[in-house]
């Protein structure tokens, strides 16, 4: 079966950690770009990370950027985004997104629109609490 399978989720205090896993199956994720998007209540669908495909070039938007980090381990067919110093507005559904053609960039600050890339995660959620 063709999927992506997110996990990692949770509730973390204002200053935590963690890390998210995006397991594809059915395809190689090394051939994708892979994108980490979020969505909060009430507002939009935003990119927060993405990574390209083949070369692993990361990128961050500057609202994450320096406290979260993307990272591929292709023998897991698995893309990681490590989120430290964890903020409320941080808080939402995180969802990872793969695609063949978009650049790592684009992907990120695209509107994250469903149809828009090959392949979604179910979505994972994360709360931060102050």
């Amino acid at each position: 079966q063709v999927q992506l399978v997110q996990s990692g989720g949770g509730l973390v205090q204002l200053g935590g950690s963690l890390r998210l896993s995006c397991v594809a199956s059915g395809f190689t994720l090394n051939d994708y770009t892979v994108g980490w998007f979020r969505q909060a209540p009430g507002k939009e669908r935003e990119g927060v990370s993405c990574i390209n495909k083949r070369d692993a070039r990361p990128y961050s938007k500057e609202i994450v950027r320096g406290r979260f980090t993307i990272s591929r381990d292709n023998a897991k067919n698995t893309v990681y985004l490590q989120m430290n110093d964890l903020k409320p507005e941080d808080t939402g559904v995180y969802y990872c997104t793969a695609d063949g053609i978009t650049t790592y960039q684009a992907m990120c600050h695209s509107r994250g629109d469903p149809r828009e890339f090959n392949y979604w995660g179910q979505g994972t959620q994360v709360t931060v609490s102050s």
